[in-house]
């Protein structure tokens, strides 16, 4: 019998790389739900190749074409989340960008055996709220952020009381051998040239302040109980490990792979049963000559000041919603060219100097609506703060 398996973010990057594991096992799964934001031309592409049952399409005038269009076809295209299913999915991924993927990752705790969870947002936001979605059904959570399924992977054969020290790694992105001098005239096209991986405009943009690390320490805090002591952050330009955990008894773990999110995303859906040149043909690692170049250092606050925040954001409940929120403005209007570079961070330790930030920072969010509210006021506030300037 096929797997059901759906993926919220399809045209995304980790939507597309998950269609191309689909692809090499086609008579293996059925795809389910599919979703996505506005690409007209590849959500018309993905409906004529994989036939999925629903489609979500949440921009309103993309949603009218693709209904008009396809009004022929046995599929049900929806504008929102707001709707039944009668069974259970075996596998849905969530990939949807920014606090926009909480709702649907609540959705799919509520209708998937087992859940892949790639929005680190709907963790930061919104772990309360889906941890008593998870136990209520029952449902299995795999995280596939490299960093995060490494850490998942690597616990499974570690007794958690032995653990001294977790530590993410960084590739340290497109600045890390640049001079702080040099960060006033970095332009977007600049920040969007990552390194090592091929990702969206926001990522690539947060891998360069490093605020994709600063998110992921505190998804990896919620995601497995982790207290803050307890995890660090280490420079690895050759992005080859993505976690390392060390022992109380002077043993360290990790787990070597390519720079492909297929790997991940492949072990994560079929488990044990992995046998990744079914995927993908990708150069062999050479792993007796790269072990012997793999590298590792402290992160250089002056070039990454993001860093510096984890302190602060540990402080309050709702702290992390600021943030996250705050930075999506700020990504964004960088992007379109209204802020520079250093305007991201500086504008962040305003916002957590603002008067009224602890009465939001300190609340505990026990619902969507409260969590929105929290969102919201960051958001406004920091748009306020550009057009100060």
């Amino acid at each position: 019998m096929k797997k059901t398996i759906s993926i919220l973010g399809s045209t995304g990057s980790i939507g597309q790389t998950t269609l191309k594991i689909i692809d090499k096992k086609k008579d293996y799964f059925q795809p389910y739900i599919f979703s996505a934001n506005k690409n007209y031309n590849v959500i018309c592409k993905q409906i004529k190749k994989y036939h999925p049952k629903y489609f979500v399409i949440t921009d309103k005038k993309v949603f009218i074409k693709i209904k008009k269009k396809f009004s022929n076809k046995r599929i049900k295209i929806y504008n929102n989340f707001n709707f039944k299913l009668k069974k259970k999915l075996d596998i849905t991924i969530t990939a949807i960008p920014g606090i926009d993927g909480l709702n649907p990752t609540i959705f799919a705790t509520n209708f998937s055996k087992k859940v892949l969870i790639a929005n680190k947002e709907a963790v930061i936001c919104g772990w309360n709220l889906l941890k008593k979605k998870i136990y209520k059904n029952k449902t299995k959570i795999i995280p596939i952020d490299s960093e995060h399924f490494s850490i998942f992977s690597l616990i499974k054969k570690i007794n958690f009381k032995d653990i001294k020290k977790i530590y993410i790694t960084a590739s340290g992105g497109p600045f890390l051998n640049y001079k702080a001098k040099k960060l006033t005239k970095i332009k977007p096209i600049d920040a969007l040239k990552h390194p090592k991986w091929k990702m969206g405009k926001k990522i690539s943009i947060d891998s360069a302040t490093m605020m994709n690390k600063v998110l992921e320490v505190i998804e990896a805090q919620k995601l497995f109980n982790i207290p803050y002591n307890k995890i660090s952050i280490l420079i690895h330009p050759e992005s080859l490990i993505h976690a390392l955990i060390e022992l109380k008894n002077g043993l360290t773990y990790f787990i070597h792979h390519n720079t492909s999110m297929i790997i991940p995303i492949a072990n994560a859906i079929f488990e044990d049963n992995t046998d990744i040149k079914n995927f993908f043909n990708f150069k062999k690692i050479q792993f007796d000559t790269n072990i012997k170049q793999l590298t590792f250092k402290n992160v250089d606050s002056k070039i990454f000041p993001m860093v510096g925040l984890l302190k602060e954001i540990n402080k309050y409940p709702s702290a992390c919603i600021i943030v996250n929120a705050s930075n999506e403005i700020l990504v964004d209007q960088f992007l379109r060219k209204n802020i520079g570079f250093l305007s991201i961070f500086r504008t962040i330790k305003t916002i957590l100097n603002d008067s009224n930030y602890k009465k939001y920072a300190i609340r505990k969010p026990q619902n969507i609506n409260q969590i929105v509210n929290i969102d919201n006021w960051a958001r406004k506030l920091t748009l306020k703060k550009i057009r100060k300037k």
